[in-house]
C-alpha cells in the first residue's frame, strides 16, 4: 500500500477557542448537534435525526465500553496525596475482563501523581465507608520502575469491579480541566456500556438514547456491539512533526462469533460508531490477512502492518472476516481477546467502514488524521463549519455523521 509522501503535523492543526470546548454535557443526549457531511456537501442537523439522515440499509457498529472509575486517591499520614491513574492489568497480555472477577489482590499498571512522595517500600492504606459495610484498600509498588501497583482488599470476597466502584473516580479526559463530578458516573458512559475495562469514553455513543434506537429500529437499521477498552493513550498528543514517526498506543479488544456473522452479513453498510468502532473493525480486516497468510501472533496487530502489502496481495474483505470466524469456530470459542495497534492516517485505505458517528476531536490528535483518512482534506472545511456555527468540541461537545 502506498502512503502519502509528507505527514506533517502542522497540516492537521486547527484554531480551537477554549470557550468551544464542551466542559459539562447538554442535559439530553440527542439534542446536540449534528453535522451531516454527505457527497462533499453539509448540512446542519440535530442528534435525534440521525436515524433519518443514515443510508438505507446501514448497519451501525457500538463499542460497548463501560468506563472504570480508575483514579484512586491514598492520602500519606503526612498529609502528602498520591494520586493511581489505573491504565492496564499487568502483564499486559491478561484479558481485562479476567482482572475485573479478580477477587483479593491484583497488579495494574498506572501513572502516579505524586511518585517521590511514595517510597519503594510503603504500603498506602484507605478506609472506605460502602452500602455493603467497611472496606479496607492497600496499595503497594509491584515494580517501580514499571510503574506498576499491587492493590489488595478486605474482604477479599469483593470483585475488583465491585471494589473499583467504591474506591475511585470517573477518570475524565485532562482538557476538560475539571473534577469528575457523581453525575459524570453516568453521564460519562454511553446508554449501552456494559464490559468494564476502559479509561475513556467511546463519546460518539454518549448522544445516543433509547428514544433514537427505538427510531434506527423503525427504519429497519440494525446494529451490533463490539468491545475495545479504550486507554489513555488516545488522549496521548502527537508531538513528532512527521506524524508517522509517533508511538501509537495499543488497545485490547473483543470479537464475536455473532459479531463476525453479523458483519459478513452487512459488508457493504457498515457505519462505525465512533473512532475506536473504526479502529476495531479495521483491525478485523488485518487479523484476518494475518490468518490468511499464516503469519504470527495474529491477533496482535501493530501500527505498521496495514501500510506493508500491495494492493494485489491483499485478500477480499469477506475472505479475511471468514478467516477470522473459522478460527473462532475451530478454537470452540465464542470470541476472541486481540490487540490492536492499528494508526490510521492519510494515504490508508478503509476496507470495511463506509462512515462514520463521531464527535469533533482535539487539533493535531491522531483522531484528527483517523478523520482526514477517511474524508480527505475536507475535514479542514467541516471542523470549520463547525467552529462557525457554534458546535461544542470534544468529549462532551456534538457530532457528526461523515459518509465520504
Amino acid at each position: 500500500m502506498s502512503e502519502t509522501k509528507e505527514l506533517l503535523l502542522s497540516q492537521f492543526q486547527y484554531d480551537l477557542p477554549d470557550e468551544r470546548i464542551a466542559r459539562f454535557p447538554l442535559p439530553q443526549r440527542d439534542a446536540s448537534k449534528l453535522l451531516v457531511y454527505k457527497n462533499g456537501e453539509i448540512h446542519h442537523e440535530q442528534f435525534m435525526q440521525l436515524p433519518d439522515l443514515l443510508p438505507a440499509n446501514s448497519f451501525l457498529v457500538f463499542n460497548n465500553t463501560k468506563v472504570i472509575p480508575a483514579r484512586l486517591h491514598f492520602t500519606k499520614p503526612t498529609g502528602a496525596v498520591i494520586e493511581l491513574f489505573l491504565l492496564n492489568p499487568f502483564p499486559n497480555s491478561q484479558p481485562i475482563s479476567l482482572a475485573m472477577e479478580a477477587t483479593g489482590s491484583v497488579v495494574w499498571q498506572g501513572m502516579i501523581g505524586n511518585r517521590k512522595r511514595w517510597k519503594p517500600d510503603e504500603t498506602l492504606k484507605t478506609t472506605l465507608t460502602t452500602p455493603d459495610g467497611e472496606v479496607i484498600l492497600m496499595v503497594s509498588w509491584f515494580d517501580y520502575e514499571q510503574s506498576t501497583v499491587q492493590l489488595s482488599w478486605q474482604p477479599e470476597t469483593l470483585t475488583f469491579a465491585q471494589l473499583i466502584q467504591y474506591a475511585g473516580e470517573i477518570p475524565l479526559p485532562p482538557y476538560l480541566k475539571r473534577e469528575a463530578t457523581d453525575i459524570d458516573r453516568e453521564t460519562y458512559q454511553t446508554v449501552y456500556s456494559k464490559q468494564e475495562g476502559a479509561v475513556a469514553a467511546p463519546t460518539a455513543g454518549l448522544h445516543f438514547t433509547p428514544s433514537v434506537f427505538q427510531a434506527l429500529a423503525h427504519r429497519g437499521i440494525d446494529h451490533d456491539y463490539l468491545t475495545l477498552h479504550v486507554g489513555a493513550g488516545t488522549f496521548q498528543p502527537i508531538k513528532t512533526e512527521d506524524v508517522r514517526q509517533h508511538h501509537m498506543h495499543t488497545e485490547e479488544v473483543v470479537y464475536t462469533q455473532e459479531n463476525l456473522r453479523n458483519l459478513l452479513d452487512h459488508m457493504d453498510n457498515l457505519i462505525a460508531v465512533g473512532t475506536t468502532s473504526m479502529r476495531a473493525l479495521e483491525s478485523l480486516y488485518w487479523m484476518g490477512v494475518k490468518l490468511i497468510n499464516n503469519e504470527p501472533k495474529p491477533f496482535q496487530l501493530d501500527q505498521h502492518y496495514a501500510y506493508q502489502l500491495a494492493i494485489h496481495q491483499q485478500p477480499k474483505p469477506e475472505e479475511s472476516l471468514q478467516a477470522v470466524l473459522d478460527y473462532i469456530i475451530e478454537a470452540k470459542q465464542e470470541s476472541i481477546v486481540a490487540y490492536t495497534g492499528i494508526y490510521i492516517t492519510p494515504g490508508y485505505q478503509f476496507k470495511l467502514c463506509k462512515g462514520i458517528v463521531t464527535n469533533f476531536h482535539q487539533p493535531g490528535s491522531t483522531l484528527i488524521l483517523l478523520i482526514a483518512a477517511l474524508i480527505g482534506e475536507n475535514w479542514k472545511h467541516i471542523y470549520k463549519e463547525a467552529l462557525e456555527n457554534d458546535y461544542r468540541f470534544l468529549s462532551y461537545g456534538d457530532s457528526s455523521l461523515l459518509l465520504p
